[in-house]
């Protein structure tokens, strides 16, 4: 095989975990170089070395330092563990030719050559599931080696085509199986819960049947701007307005500041104690974010439908090297108020969750739950097939995997209204608070309290590392 086709396909496997060609060339020349032109150690299994060598010189250097990536690597101690492990013998019998004159992307063209990555889902169930899970699990242990032969896990899309972007998984089959779970794009019922959309339900002042193309574009906001105080809560550039932001912000890190209601008879309470429930803890009332939807004139491209557009951001699921489990890591610069993604599951009643973390297996372990409680106080009691939750354990989406960070997350989410003004059920959409660089780690802040030991989904134990822990028993 050419030299030619050999980086043909070299690059062809990176662009299929959404590594920029730009950046991958550089550490593609080096590794040759110190392999003497050895192609065999670039191309066994599935190009491990050459994708170990591209993320730990992101993790170690940071995106700054990139470009100097040939210089950076110097001496082959400074090289990834596993790199330096090669067993002599493999280092023989070196392709002829010249890296350089190969290597430029913009000379390669599109690549031919179909790379098979030999990653499948695994169906073995395991003891940590998924990032919501594991993010704060007690770290295991594990031996500090590099076996050459434990084979990478890659996976092309885990969405299987359902989202507007591929979705890659990078991780070593060694350290942890997938969960067995279905990718869904969008939340459904799991069976009791009362979600009730129908257009008869949205009010003519709740939507803006008079608007045409882009709300965002006239001069004076329409009726869906209503809920975010007469002005949308997008910008122009897609990103949310920073007031908004930080209000949402503020309540997220110092709720007691804010307003809270207060159930007559809380569901939450029912789950602990049936017979003799305490008074309701309070619930936080929460800014939400409504989008314009079928009753409206305008159309899909609509600056206020960001969320119901879905996914537009370079995402990987990767295993995380703090004992969290997996985790999510954005691929591209992120400005802050950017939307990542929404967090899908399934809809249950806080009855069906609870029955169902009863009934789990020893080994099994479920995603942390999210309560859709932020309009329980509209009504003083609440029905059971009305107090909902979202649980993506069996069925979800990425954010399964993002993993759970005290106070200084770098999302936050916000509850979005869109197909029904009925605030039991509303999407969870998750959204930046910072610029986030690309190959950082995205976390958000599940608001979990540690302290409650009667809570019936018991906390997990913290393994954030934020200054701000709350998990001080950890």
């Amino acid at each position: 095989m050419s030299v030619r086709e050999r980086a043909r396909k070299a690059f062809h496997a990176t662009r299929a975990l959404g590594l920029p060609d730009q950046e991958v060339t550089p550490v593609l020349e080096h590794l040759l170089k110190l392999f003497n032109n050895n192609w065999d150690l670039i191309e066994s299994e599935d190009y491990r070395a050459l994708i170990d060598a591209y993320f730990e010189l992101k993790e170690n250097k940071g995106e700054d330092d990139r470009k100097n990536v040939v210089g950076d690597y110097g001496e082959s101690s400074r090289l990834p563990k596993r790199l330096c492990l090669q067993d002599p013998e493999d280092q023989a019998s070196p392709t002829k030719g010249s890296a350089r004159q190969i290597l430029s992307p913009e000379e390669l063209g599109k690549p031919s050559v179909n790379l098979q990555q030999g990653a499948t889902f695994l169906n073995k169930k395991d003891s940590s599931s998924s990032g919501c899970s594991n993010s704060c699990k007690k770290p295991q242990q594990q031996p500090v080696t590099c076996d050459k032969n434990r084979p990478l896990h890659i996976i092309n899309d885990i969405t299987k085509g359902t989202e507007n972007v591929k979705i890659s998984l990078v991780g070593e089959i060694g350290n942890q199986e997938l969960p067995k779970f279905t990718y869904m794009r969008d939340n459904i019922i799991y069976q009791d819960a009362y979600v009730h959309i129908s257009l008869a339900r949205v009010a003519d002042e709740d939507c803006c049947s008079g608007c045409s193309g882009d709300c965002l574009s006239v001069s004076i906001p329409c009726a869906c701007a209503h809920e975010t105080g007469g002005e949308f809560a997008y910008t122009t550039d897609g990103q949310l307005r920073d007031k908004f932001l930080k209000a949402c912000i503020s309540m997220k890190q110092d709720p007691e500041g804010h307003d809270s209601v207060y159930c007559q008879d809380c569901p939450l309470e029912r789950l602990k104690n049936e017979y003799k429930p305490e008074k309701c803890k309070g619930h936080l009332v929460r800014k939400f974010i409504k989008e314009c939807w079928r009753k409206c004139g305008c159309n899909m491209q609509c600056g206020n439908r960001v969320v119901q557009r879905g996914i537009t951001c370079k995402l990987q699921v990767f295993w995380t090297r703090e004992g969290k489990g997996w985790g999510v890591k954005t691929l591209q610069d992120l400005p802050k108020g950017t939307f990542v993604c929404e967090y899908v599951g399934e809809i249950l009643t806080n009855t069906e969750l609870f029955e169902r973390n009863l009934k789990g297996s020893g080994n099994e372990k479920h995603t942390y739950p999210v309560t859709l409680d932020a309009d329980w106080g509209s009504e003083r009691v609440l029905k059971d097939e009305e107090a909902l939750c979202l649980d993506a354990t069996f069925c979800g989406n990425v954010a399964r995997f993002i993993n759970h960070r005290c106070f200084d997350a770098n999302l936050i989410d916000i509850p979005v209204e869109v197909e029904t003004p009925d605030r039991h059920y509303y999407h969870l959409a998750l959204f930046t608070t910072r610029d986030v660089r690309s190959s950082e780690e995205l976390t958000w802040d599940y608001g979990i309290d540690f302290n409650d030991d009667e809570h019936p989904i018991k906390a997990f134990k913290c393994c954030c590392r934020s200054a701000f822990c709350r998990d001080v028993k950890r």
